[in-house]
């Protein structure tokens, strides 16, 4: 790897530590949003109810914009292979780009189901 490569590598690292600290939030948005849709179900607090598809909202909203930067990663990444590259880091790359743009759809129809179930009738569970 030259210096330039290794450099390109440690900024992505960082990057990446700033999304884990991102899903970390999320996981105590998360679990807030858990309680305020308990109390809704529970006390019938249409309060708790607006609250936690707002939250919902945001999780997914931002959820969508990192699957979003990942997408771009991975196609980068696959546009930036080398003509040298072999045919397995073509194919891991190729693979890696199709994962990500099925987690990024699964994001935009998990973020259209919170944006449209008004009833909160559809549980969501996500990865």
């Amino acid at each position: 790897m030259s210096h330039d490569e290794i450099l390109n590598k440690l900024k992505e690292i960082k990057i990446e530590n700033y999304i884990w600290i991102i899903y970390i939030v999320i996981i105590f948005m998360s679990w807030y949003s858990n309680s305020l849709e308990k109390d809704y179900f529970i006390n019938k607090n249409i309060n708790s109810k607006i609250k936690y598809r707002n939250i919902m909202l945001i999780i997914f909203s931002i959820l969508l914009i990192v699957y979003l930067y990942f997408l771009y990663d991975a196609y980068t990444s696959l546009r930036n292979l080398k003509p040298s590259a072999s045919k397995k880091e073509r194919d891991l790359a190729t693979l890696s780009f199709v994962a990500s743009l099925l987690i990024t759809i699964s994001g935009a129809i998990f973020l259209y189901i919170t944006y449209n179930d008004n009833d909160l009738n559809i549980e969501l569970a996500f990865n």
